[in-house]
């Protein structure tokens, strides 16, 4: 693909997650994203046959986006136990700073409960799992703890702790709440080596790692 129609992609993607964060799936046209990407309507189709192509482009980018952090949280070297916190707390960090990213989020939930689709959140659960798998022959996490479980329990209560937050807050809180998710979740799985650390690994973060 030319530089150009790159760009003209990438913009049309952008108006199209401005649209979907704000109205979701179901109430935003194609005309709403021809006048917010700010295009032709023939522009548009050149690239996106249909609403919903344009939908899985938003989602399939906000994935990637989710992938990019696990990538980043590992290449850090750390504990796998303080990677499972850090990761999260990435992803929330993308959600809070990328329109794509919450509209990606919003529209995953909004499709999979219409239509089933199970694919990020297969992924998530199965990146988390092997972490705590990790943790759990790092020793940090007790041996009757199933890592399947913590990927799970730990998805699961993060997508509710972003949407609560974004309802009572708009998101503002939500690093102080995903610190509270990890204090309540780490206290229930931790190894006894590690139970005096909680506080310290609910702070763990990408960016203050690397410094």
């Amino acid at each position: 693909m030319q530089e150009r129609a790159k760009i003209s992609r990438r913009q049309i993607l952008q108006g199209a997650a401005d649209r979907f964060e704000v109205t979701g799936y179901g109430s935003t046209s194609m005309n709403d994203i021809v006048s917010a990407a700010q295009m032709t309507k023939g522009a548009v189709y050149f690239h996106f046959s249909s609403k919903d192509e344009l939908a899985q482009a938003v989602i399939e980018e906000q994935h990637q986006m989710s992938i990019t952090a696990f990538t980043a949280v590992a290449a850090t070297g750390a504990p796998a136990l303080e990677q499972l916190v850090m990761v999260c707390h990435e992803m929330g960090r993308q959600l809070v700073a990328d329109p794509i990213v919450r509209a990606g989020v919003r529209l995953t939930l909004e499709l999979a409960s219409a239509d089933g689709s199970q694919g990020p959140y297969v992924v998530w659960i199965r990146e988390l799992r092997k972490l705590a798998e990790a943790a759990k022959l790092e020793g940090d996490i007790r041996d009757d703890v199933e890592p399947e479980s913590v990927g799970r329990v730990a998805i699961s209560a993060f997508t509710g702790v972003q949407l609560v937050s974004n309802v009572l807050t708009r998101r503002s809180d939500l690093n102080d709440r995903i610190d509270e998710l990890f204090t309540i979740l780490l206290a229930g799985v931790v190894s006894d080596k590690r139970r005096t650390d909680v506080a310290d690994l609910v702070g763990r973060r990408l960016e203050t790692y690397a410094s």
